[in-house]
């Protein structure tokens, strides 16, 4: 386990030496970011866009509703989140959200 993070950490000082002689490494890093964080977006509308109108002439229970209505808590908590940390550097998870998004 030592070995493991002593080779964690190596790794982590030898990318951040690159970052600090190379600062379009950084640039690229953000692009790929960036990119991840569009398309997860894009994703998660998409494959509701083609779920939800699969669900008409459904019925659900009670505990199902209550399911997914505190999945939907959880999405717009995690889209706060996203929208905070865009808008302002809010990066840092409260304990509050992190339960939350755990689903606690």
């Amino acid at each position: 386990m030592l070995v493991n993070r002593a080779q964690f950490d190596n790794s982590a000082e030898t990318r951040d030496r690159i970052r600090e002689r190379t600062p379009a490494v950084r640039s690229i890093e953000h692009t790929i970011e960036y990119l991840d964080l569009v398309g997860s977006c894009h994703s998660f509308v998409a494959t509701l866009g083609r779920l939800v109108p699969q669900l008409r002439g459904q019925e659900f229970t009670e505990d199902e509703r209550e399911n997914v209505r505190r999945q939907i808590g959880r999405i717009r908590a995690a889209a706060d989140w996203l929208e905070g940390a865009v808008d302002h550097g809010e990066f840092t998870l409260d304990e509050q959200l992190v339960q939350l998004l755990k689903g606690e």
